[in-house]
This record gives structure tokens, sequence and C-alpha cells, in this order.
């Protein structure tokens, strides 16, 4: 192993984990106090935000590709499962850049900005904790992604061999 990548893996957890969650954090450019909170845990916006996140994008993606597969519109590697598919769907919920974006655009009172932020963030997380589930209880399951065929699956290769 290089010292290139061996360098690399010992810094990615810390880079993945914890200096990118701190970065996106602060930049959020949201306090994070008692009554920003309160107000956010009770405001419709802020729900509505972390639903559309959690529930409705990855029900959307998985619809789309459902949708793409059986009308012959789109096709998916053989060794793709729906397991997998549903995994990446409920990643598709994390969001941050754009969404934050467009909140300090469509909206210009500031409590409503904050409590669009913090369902942003929570929805994010939410829908990272869900992908990851997602994977972990069903990413090798389930039939395959294309609409004909008995699934074949490769070795493992996303997996280290025990």
């Amino acid at each position: 192993m290089s010292p290139n990548e061996r360098l690399q893996l010992r810094i990615q957890p810390w880079s993945s984990y914890v200096i990118v969650p701190l970065f996106v954090l602060a930049n959020a450019g949201v306090v994070l106090d008692a009554q920003t909170l309160s107000a956010a845990a009770t405001s419709m916006l802020t729900w509505g935000i972390v639903l559309g996140l959690v529930v409705g994008k990855p029900i959307g993606v998985a619809l789309a590709t459902w949708v793409a597969l059986r009308t012959g519109i789109g096709r998916v590697p053989d060794t793709l499962r729906w397991g997998q598919l549903l995994g990446g769907s409920a990643l598709s919920g994390i969001g941050f850049t754009v969404a934050l974006f467009v909140t300090e655009l469509a909206l210009s009172d500031e409590l409503l900005v904050a409590e669009a932020k913090i369902g942003i963030l929570t929805g994010s997380v939410l829908a990272a904790v869900a992908g990851w589930l997602v994977f972990r209880l069903a990413g090798e399951r389930g039939g395959q992604c294309s609409p004909s065929g008995v699934p074949t699956l490769p070795p493992r290769p996303w997996r280290p061999v025990d």
C-alpha cells in the first residue's frame, strides 16, 4: 500500500464524520439555541421539510425508477438489486447546499429561514440514517431491479471477505 493510500485511509474517517459535518453546521448560518429549536419543533414548515426529505424524495426516486424500468425507458446493471436501489433512494434525502441556498432565496423572515434550515439539517441526518438502515437490512436482499431474469450477484465486492 502506498503512503498516499495509507494516509487517505487514516484521514478519511475524520474528514467524513467530523470535519465535513462541522463545516456544514457552521456554514448553515442558524443559531441552535433553545428558543430556535423549540420554535422549529412546533413549526409546520420544519416538519414539512423533514417529511419531504425523508419520505417524499425516496418515494419519488424509487417510483420514477420503477416506472422507467417497467416502461423500458431506463435500464440498470443486472447486478443492482432493489434493496440497493431503495438504499440509494433513501440517501437522496440528504441535501444541504442547494436546499440551504433556496431557503435563503425563498424566505425573507429570519425565523422561517431558521426553521427551514433546522428542518433541512434534521431531514438530512434522518435520511442518512434511513439510507444506512436500508443498506444494512436490505442491501443484499430482494429481487433484481431489472424487470426480467434471475438475480445474479457478484461475490460481495462491496464488503471485505471474512
